[in-house]
């Protein structure tokens, strides 16, 4: 039985609890389930977190529940030491508000044009996130007023400290009201941060995570540098290279795993996936296919992990890097057990690198960057697995009647070498079929009538075939990756459809639709014409 802490404990309202499911997030992180009681009944706190942890809806969530949208003022301020951490914070806070339209988040920061920032004050925000530098240069204009504010947040506070900000930040407190809630997040807690809480502070709650140690001496841990568009392709041909026998691919969210799960199968895959919201005979379902091996592949999320008891696992796939220290621990010690060695692969993207070392400084080790694998790598990897195959073979014997067959054809022109070499290349091309390298860059389709920047495709489905334009969109984003946001437009006839998709993507779509069916029909897909019909 489950007894952590629930999102649905904290009586959050309608709104903020649609936000969070449609997050994906399954249950709050250690610090949020700390934070977010104690901020709620108005404590003011001083929480020792990393970046990584959770920790901006830790505050995020209860400071967006205190404000009165009906109030066009500033409300809430959150003070971060950089202008990357003042979009990222601005960005989960929009992700929160997705069904509160009606409060609005203001990053202000250096470096961006400080008329854009003058206009939305003046038209009224009410919460700002900014560094401290430009916060005070809009206090000096006059063009901010704090007199209204009820809540501080001084995230990254050691590293704002680090970066001279301190008189800044104490000017800027002493310009909101005494009666507030301040509340403060730091990776640290040197001297300095311990005398702001003393002087700024009221009766604060001191709350910290603790780290669990890494102990997973069998585990192989390394990462690869991908960008996020090219995940798919990446893991694909991480497993035809690796061959594992079992393996786990962890998500962040339930609904990224179900989106992941459908794509892994449709490339032809044996992979289920377990989340926290499947009914127990659901799960029960797919950890029996696991352990049978029905199932080779499973997509995780870190809840529903922790029932995961399987010491045959070869492979861990972080395919989103974790929120949270503890998850990555807790992940990568699924693999290597039972005296077994086992790989730890973590897909890293440009903006994950932060998390990265955050990682890597906390679980004290060291984690290898691994290149991408390319065509040629999966090839030679396939060879040695066929090459395997055939010294098996050759062992077993019974090979009497294929010798006879072979000597037969080859007394014309072919040699045997040719016959083995003919299929070689028949097994390989047999065995890459659904997870063959797609084509990059741009391909030349012509004029196909479509928006510019778009290419039209015609498919030889439509109306008769009860096909509306969610299938399509469906069929093309689960199979190839790309956003269903970003197809465009669709009309669909009697007898057959057209579709826009971005150039860029064309001839993915087109490689990979040719060979699929949109309600159990075949694509038939073509470039369009250069006519619109």
């Amino acid at each position: 039985m489950n007894t952590r802490i629930q999102f649905s404990d904290f009586a959050l309202s309608r709104e903020i609890g649609k936000a969070i499911e449609d997050m994906g997030f399954e249950e709050p992180s250690p610090i949020q389930a700390l934070a977010i009681p104690l901020i709620q009944a108005g404590r003011d706190v001083t929480a020792q977190a990393q970046t990584g942890t959770g920790k901006t809806a830790a505050f995020g969530i209860p400071v967006i529940e205190k404000i009165d949208p009906t109030r066009r003022v500033v409300q809430a301020i959150v003070l971060c030491p950089t202008r990357e951490l003042a979009i990222q914070i601005a960005e989960e806070f929009s992700n929160l508000l997705a069904h509160l339209p009606r409060i609005t988040v203001l990053p202000i920061y250096g470096g961006q044009p400080i008329e854009r920032q003058l206009r939305a004050l003046q038209s009224g925000v009410h919460i700002v996130i900014g560094t401290p530098g430009r916060v005070m240069d809009h206090l000096n204009r006059r063009t901010l007023r704090l007199d209204e504010v009820t809540t501080v947040v001084l995230d990254e506070a050691d590293q704002m400290l680090d970066m001279g900000f301190r008189d800044d930040i104490e000017l800027i407190l002493r310009k909101v009201p005494q009666k507030r809630q301040t509340l403060m997040f730091s990776a640290t807690m040197p001297k300095p941060i311990l005398e702001i809480s003393q002087k700024f502070q009221t009766k604060p709650e001191f709350v910290r995570v603790e780290y669990a140690e890494l102990t997973v001496p069998q585990t192989e841990q390394s990462y690869i540098e991908v960008r996020e568009r090219d995940k798919l392709d990446t893991l694909c041909r991480l497993i035809d290279m690796a061959d594992p026998n079992l393996t786990i691919i962890f998500c962040n969210t339930k609904r990224r795993a179900e989106e992941l799960s459908g794509k892994v199968r449709a490339r032809g895959y044996r992979a289920d996936e377990l989340h926290g919201d499947m009914k127990q005979s659901q799960r029960d379902r797919v950890m029996g296919g696991f352990r049978k091996g029905t199932i080779e592949i499973l997509i995780a999320t870190d809840v529903a992990a922790r029932g995961i008891d399987v010491d045959d696992v070869d492979m861990v796939i972080n395919f989103d890097v974790p929120q949270d220290v503890e998850y990555y621990i807790h992940r990568i010690g699924r693999t290597g057990r039972a005296g077994k060695s086992g790989k730890a692969i973590t897909f890293v993207t440009p903006k994950d690198f932060t998390k990265l070392r955050e990682i890597m400084h906390y679980a004290k080790v060291q984690i290898p960057r691994m290149p991408v694998p390319s065509e040629s790598d999966v090839a030679q990897s396939k060879t040695r697995v066929v090459f395997e195959q055939v010294r098996e073979t050759i062992q077993a014997g019974g090979l009497e009647q294929f010798v006879r067959i072979i000597e037969t054809e080859a007394e014309g022109d072919i040699s045997t070498v040719d016959i083995a070499a003919a299929l070689l290349k028949l097994q390989m091309e047999m065995g890459t079929e659904l997870t063959a390298e797609k084509p990059s860059g741009e391909v030349d389709f012509g004029e196909t009538g479509a928006e510019h920047g778009m290419v039209r495709f015609f498919l030889g489905v439509g109306r008769m075939h009860k096909v509306a334009p969610k299938d399509i969109v469906g069929a093309i984003a689960g199979e190839t990756g790309i956003p269903g946001k970003a197809i465009g437009a669709i009309r669909i006839l009697d007898s057959y459809s057209f579709v826009e998709v971005p150039k860029e993507n064309a001839a993915e779509v087109y490689n990979i639709m040719k060979d699929r069916t949109i309600r159990n029909q075949p694509t038939g897909i073509e470039p369009a014409s250069g006519k619109r019909a």
